[in-house]
């Protein structure tokens, strides 16, 4: 391309009734480079948070395998990405001066050069959105762990996963995977992690518990060391304490490590011990064999049942039966379908269990009522039903 002289932009500024004294004097002309293609360029578009990382030197990872949707992640939070098309083509040009730039620049009357070394007519934009961390569980309960002595864990041909080998899998963040493995107690057996299997956690937790009884111990005291001299010969010492961490807080009192144990938590594990072999149970029945079942001094309240099980009011007698909020899909859509398929209507108190991990940041179960089921009356009370058919 030839080279516009001075006279050549004036003239051209003239054509389109620009008037020069309104414009910057510094003039870029811009060519095409050879190598200047669409496609060969992406634009990542980031909010400051997001751009402060890269500046300081930390990587941001996309996260997903073939038949998932991309998400990209920094340190702690997991974005969605999508593709926004844009009207103006957007180009890029190295070296590229911008306004602010050339006004710091002493006035000069210069024409800038400039080749094209690409263009687009989109870029990624990116949504702050809930870690997908449904797979995690899954993943571990392929093959959860039943314990030093199991024949099953020698001869298992299931995969076992190392962190590594979870930040490849997981559509999250790196310190979300990290927290949701807390959350589900998991823990790390030769390097991997593990879900201990219900029936082997019960056991170890029956140990402690036991122990606790015996001794006479208050639930906010129970001594680390002890533990471990006393049910070492059972179980390894690193399960004992991985259970007393998954039902206990941890303190130093006097240089001596103490648990205070999580009441609530062994309610209502044992609650689904209970539940897990009856498909309903008489809810008084019910009610009366777990208050006996829990350490004694423990008082159980239906209210530690929040997303683990569901009282059927409208039976007679009335009923209870297992409903896991972990075992819900992890769509909203598909989760509204299979609420709404075990139960046609719900209280919001009912309900709300079952979606409260749903939110986005700042949403309440309330938005998600409006988006997603329909309120009418019932006997005086509000109550929520699907907005759709249901098959």
């Amino acid at each position: 391309a030839a080279m516009r002289s001075r006279a050549e932009v004036d003239a051209t500024l003239q054509t389109a009734k620009l008037d020069p004294a309104e414009l910057l004097p510094t003039v870029h002309c811009l060519s095409f480079g050879p190598q200047a293609g669409a496609g060969e360029c992406c634009l990542l578009q980031l909010e400051p948070g997001l751009c402060a990382e890269l500046e300081a030197g930390r990587s941001l990872v996309i996260r997903g395998e073939k038949d998932e949707q991309a998400v990209l992640c920094s340190k702690d939070k997991t974005y969605d990405m999508k593709i926004a098309d844009t009207s103006n083509m957007l180009l890029f040009i190295p070296g590229c001066k911008t306004p602010e730039e050339l006004n710091a620049e002493p006035a000069s009357c210069n024409i800038i050069h400039s080749q094209i070394a690409g263009f687009s007519n989109n870029y990624w934009e990116l949504r702050r959105c809930r870690p997908k961390l449904k797979k995690l569980r899954k993943l571990l309960m392929e093959d959860p762990y039943e314990g030093p002595d199991s024949q099953k864990d020698q001869t298992s041909t299931c995969s076992k996963y190392t962190t590594e080998d979870l930040l490849n899998l997981i559509q999250a963040s790196e310190e979300e995977i990290l927290h949701q493995l807390q959350v589900i107690d998991a823990c790390k057996v030769e390097g991997y992690w593990r879900i201990l299997e219900f029936d082997y956690e019960m056991k170890l937790l029956n140990h402690v518990t036991q122990l606790i009884d015996s001794e006479s111990w208050p639930l906010s005291k129970v001594p680390l060391c002890i533990c471990l001299e006393e049910l070492g010969s059972l179980e390894p010492r690193e399960m004992i304490e991985h259970i007393l961490v998954s039902y206990g807080r941890k303190y130093v009192d006097d240089g001596e490590v103490y648990f205070e144990m999580h009441e609530d938590k062994i309610c209502r594990a044992i609650a689904q011990m209970l539940l897990q072999n009856a498909v309903k149970f008489n809810l008084s029945e019910f009610e009366e064999v777990w208050q006996q079942s829990v350490p004694e001094g423990v008082t159980t309240r239906l209210d530690q049942l929040k997303g683990l099980a569901l009282v059927d009011k409208s039976s007679r007698p009335e009923t209870i039966f297992l409903l896991k909020v972990e075992d819900l899909p992890e769509d909203n859509q598909e989760r509204f379908n299979s609420l709404f398929r075990i139960r046609e209507k719900w209280t919001e108190v009912d309900i709300t269990p079952y979606i409260q991990d749903l939110c986005a940041e700042k949403q309440t179960v309330g938005a998600l009522l409006t988006k997603y089921a329909r309120c009418s009356m019932l006997n005086g009370v509000k109550v929520y039903n699907s907005r759709r058919p249901i098959s």
